[in-house]
């Protein structure tokens, strides 16, 4: 239920690196190294995040088209030296797409990294570029019936990370009075300023906590809307199913379900493509599987991943197979992520 997941570890990950290459090498000079070189190496390692972020930041002003291609050959570079993120996508494909052979998942890994690269970079036009601007990325908009919905009845947008997600989020805020989950990311310094540019559309963003769920509740009962990421996998149990995910057993979180029940919203899907060429973006509306909120718990669960495999099935190279879905798993069964001794 939060946006930043990916940008946030693609962050962290060069940041880490590159704090870990200062620490080996004052390590490698005097292995018994004192507090005040380690107090050096963590200021260092803060100052070059600040350095990024900025110069990250200044990028937002670059045409699209200038961005993608950017993040295109970041993501060729990923692909050339082994790293997490490669070899999850591998797996993840590999059980969701056994019918491919070996050079087509290769292929599909590969487009996948590189559309990585394109999110990474057109989030800072995407959250610091005025509203309109950012609005005038949108090209076609395609599916509006499905938006439309009994007076005074909520509607639970279901977005997966396909695409340009961030998108969705601010083209809803045009429709109505949204509410959001919303949990800082690790970098607190940061947090201020991305939640600044997700609310200036207007939306309202809660802490993902009971008070927030509960200040949902009020949006989606008084007609409002809420966006939710409905493929991340919860961090218990409690409140959610194993149910099928492209044939695997997945945890799937049951709030859209609580959520639909309790207040009578309707539920829709939606993804933003993202065209070739820089040329911008097609919003997708599509409804959703019937059955999201039945009183069965595991029928909603089926249903609910459906209607995300329909989604990445439009658009596969444009998912996040980089995540762990699949890393919590039924009865004691191993993590299929777990390297193999």
């Amino acid at each position: 239920m939060v946006y930043l997941h990916m940008l946030d570890a693609l962050w962290m990950k060069t940041i880490y690196g590159i704090s870990r290459a200062l620490k080996r090498e004052v390590f490698l000079v005097d292995s018994s190294i004192d507090k005040l070189t380690l107090r050096f190496c963590v200021q260092s390692t803060v100052m070059l995040e600040r350095i990024l972020f900025k110069l990250w930041y200044s990028l937002h002003r670059l045409p699209l088209s200038w961005l993608h291609a950017f993040g295109r050959v970041l993501g060729r570079l990923y692909t050339l030296v082994p790293n997490r993120e490669l070899r999850i996508a591998e797996i993840n494909l590999g059980l969701c797409f056994p019918e491919m052979n070996e050079a087509e998942r290769h292929k599909l890994r590969n487009e996948t990294m590189q559309q990585i690269g394109c999110t990474l970079m057109e989030m800072s036009a995407i959250w610091f570029r005025p509203l309109d601007e950012v609005m005038g990325m949108i090209c076609t908009i395609h599916g509006e019936e499905h938006l439309v919905r009994d007076e005074g009845q909520g509607l639970i947008v279901l977005s997966p990370h396909i695409g340009c997600w961030e998108i969705v989020g601010l083209e809803l805020q045009r429709r109505g009075r949204v509410t959001n989950l919303y949990r800082p990311p690790r970098k607190e310094s940061f947090g201020d300023q991305i939640k600044q540019a997700r609310e200036r559309g207007g939306a309202e963003l809660v802490p993902t906590d009971n008070r927030g769920v509960k200040r949902i509740l009020q949006t989606l009962k008084s007609g409002g809307i809420t966006g939710i990421l409905p493929d991340q996998q919860p961090k218990s149990d409690r409140g959610a199913e194993f149910a099928p995910f492209f044939g695997h057993p997945a945890l799937t979180m049951l709030l859209t379900n609580k959520l639909a029940r309790k207040t009578g919203a309707k539920v829709i899907l939606a993804c933003a493509e993202r065209l070739s060429g820089g040329r911008g973006y097609d919003i997708h509306y599509l409804p959703a599987p019937e059955g999201i909120a039945d009183a069965d718990p595991l029928r909603a669960a089926r249903a609910l991943n459906q209607g995300v495999e329909t989604l990445i099935k439009l658009f596969p190279a444009q998912y996040q197979w980089s995540y762990k879905r699949f890393a919590k798993q039924p009865d004691e069964m191993p993590s299929p992520y777990k390297k193999q001794v």
